[in-house]
């Protein structure tokens, strides 16, 4: 308080007096004022001092006297009270707060109850129109212009609203090739040139083509008659569309061996002469005779030539597909290159010179196995996930996407003419089965599905709540039977004729397979099936009583390939996320 009435002493006095007051120099001393009071105290003793005169103290500021708490402080040496505990740390106290907790990370949500209707009104109202009505102060927000143009009117009341008429679209006579369909432009549709001038478009409706229905397997001329003898015969060729598939400048491949025909003009692809297919009762392989290293990636699967197996062809997540010798010099014989991301599947057809790769840049491509050279260039719209070719129909192949979709493919034409559209997740597998009439579809949805080949529609829906995704599947070599690899770490068996049943007398456990797809191989006379794990090791069960016959520890990661050779007995070749692929005897 002294350094209050220091800092007010030179500061000049608020003197209310009279008009015929005397000066400053004769008027007496001014008394002294009790600051701690509400008002000054004043003379009384007024014949003295003559004229009134009244001294009023400067206004000041009335401090806080209570003490400040940090809310940062863990300890206190006081005992504050509850009006300090409760005081702002800033500022003065908030007339409208109140002492409660915080509901909310950032303080008390008071509730407010309102309608749903008017709430859903101007909400709507905002979307549409862009103006709505403030709840708290009845005021508008948003445009206003467009408010006073639509005189306030909401999404409720207003009814100017104009109601479109469905627009024609001629689609044709569904008896005639002329039928369009729904793929039928619209009757007041044009399709000239942007922004060529009315005249222009006018000749342009004048002289435009017709569009042609194209049909998939054109009629075949009857015995006697010539191909262009049969009716829209033209129209069929002229209405395909052109193979927009063509290889690009990156496909291409280098040769490593030493020669590309021996002495009898016979390729490196064509298997030895010793090497004949025969039954063979199968054994169970013991130690490592080879091991293959050209990947720099993981390896993601592996096939085997068909029928001999004098060859093995991989897919490397180095965006690159080797074929390696089996039986001679066991070298790296050619290299494919085309693929800008990794490749996760790959398919020889029936005879081996042909085969499909699919990868993760959305792209699947179909090589010569001999010449290296890529002969089709198919882009999707999602990753493929598989692509298999059409036993009976080489030049046909069906590839399951990450978009739900499995489609049928025309290496012919390079257009794709039928989708699969019933799964609800990412396609994994099709596998072909009942005599090769029928494919079986696995999907992340936990479904099998059956299908007819060339019919999108579903024959057998196998769905139960105990299911989980099947990423895997392998057909047994009777052909009778096909081993699903299950994501709870489980192989199931279904019949591939028939009903497709379930055989719950056979189920293959004791790995551990959970987020990874391992694949399934069968020995050649079906006594015995085979999968890797996670933990690097190879599972052997038989067949028959399913009873786990032999662990191997084989690779140093997650074992994702593994295939049991076509004719040596005991030979199996394995693949993993380590990059090598091995082979075991």
């Amino acid at each position: 308080m002294d350094l209050l009435f220091d800092s007010y002493a030179d500061a000049p006095d608020t003197i209310v007096s009279r008009s015929d007051a005397p000066p400053p120099s004769s008027r007496p001393p001014v008394r002294s004022v009790d600051h701690s009071g509400a008002a000054p105290m004043v003379q009384t003793n007024f014949s003295s001092i003559g004229p009134l005169t009244l001294a009023v103290a400067p206004s000041v500021a009335v401090f806080d006297q209570r003490t400040f708490i940090n809310p940062n402080d863990r300890e206190l040496d006081i005992n504050p009270t509850f009006d300090e505990m409760w005081a702002p740390v800033h500022g003065p106290q908030h007339p409208r707060a109140t002492r409660m907790n915080k509901n909310t990370p950032t303080g008390f949500l008071e509730p407010y109850n309102t309608s749903k209707f008017l709430f859903d009104e101007q909400y709507n109202t905002f979307q549409t129109f862009g103006y709505a009505r403030d709840p708290s102060t009845n005021a508008v927000v948003g445009d206003l212009e467009k408010y006073r143009r639509n005189n306030g009117d909401t999404i409720v009341t207003n009814t100017s609203r104009r109601v479109e008429k469905k627009r024609a679209r001629p689609s044709g006579d569904p008896g005639t090739s002329d039928y369009l369909g729904p793929w039928a432009p619209f009757a007041d549709e044009s399709l000239a040139p942007v922004g060529a001038s009315k005249e222009e478009r006018e000749e342009y409706e004048k002289n435009k083509p017709v569009p042609k229905r194209i049909r998939h397997k054109p009629q075949a001329p009857a015995p006697g008659k010539e191909e262009a003898d049969v009716p829209g015969a033209e129209a069929e060729e002229e209405a395909l569309p052109q193979n927009k598939c063509a290889p690009t400048a990156d496909d291409v491949s280098t040769f490593h061996g030493s020669q590309l025909y021996d002495y009898q003009g016979r390729s490196y692809i064509h298997p030895p002469s010793d090497l004949k297919p025969r039954d063979h009762h199968a054994i169970l392989p013991k130690t490592r005779i080879h091991t293959w290293s050209g990947h720099t990636k993981g390896v993601s699967n592996i096939r085997f030539f068909p029928r001999y197996g004098h060859l093995l062809l991989s897919a490397g997540l180095d965006n690159k597909v080797k074929i390696w010798d089996v039986y001679n010099q066991r070298s790296c014989l050619r290299t494919y290159h085309g693929h800008t991301k990794g490749v996760k599947d790959i398919n020889f057809n029936s005879d081996g010179t042909r085969f499909l790769s699919s990868g993760y840049d959305k792209v699947v491509k179909l090589w010569d196995t001999e010449t290296g050279t890529c002969i089709g260039n198919y882009s999707m719209d999602k990753i493929p996930n598989v692509a298999k070719f059409i036993p009976g129909h080489e030049n046909q192949f069906i590839v399951g996407q990450a978009d739900k979709k499995l489609i049928q493919w025309d290496s012919n034409t390079g257009a794709h003419f039928l989708e699969y559209t019933e799964h609800l997740g990412p396609v994994n597998t099709v596998t072909f089965v009942d005599n090769n009439r029928r494919f079986v579809s696995s999907s992340d949805d936990r479904t099998l599905r059956f299908w007819e080949v060339g019919i999108p529609v579903v024959i057998k829906y196998v769905a139960e709540p105990h299911m989980h995704s099947m990423p895997a599947i392998s057909t047994h070599p009777s052909n009778k039977w096909f081993a699903a690899q299950s994501m709870d770490s489980a192989i199931y068996v279904y019949s591939s004729v028939d009903k497709f049943k379930m055989n719950k007398k056979k189920q293959f456990k004791g790995h551990m397979v959970d987020g990874f797809a391992c694949k399934i191989s069968f020995s050649p006379d079906g006594r015995y099936i085979i999968s890797g794990d996670r933990d690097g090791k190879l599972y052997i069960w038989d067949w028959a009583s399913c009873k786990l016959y032999k662990t191997m520890r084989v690779h140093d990661g997650v074992v994702i390939g593994c295939e049991w050779h076509p004719i040596e007995p005991s030979r199996v070749a394995t693949c993993g996320w380590d990059g090598s692929i091995k082979y075991w005897d």
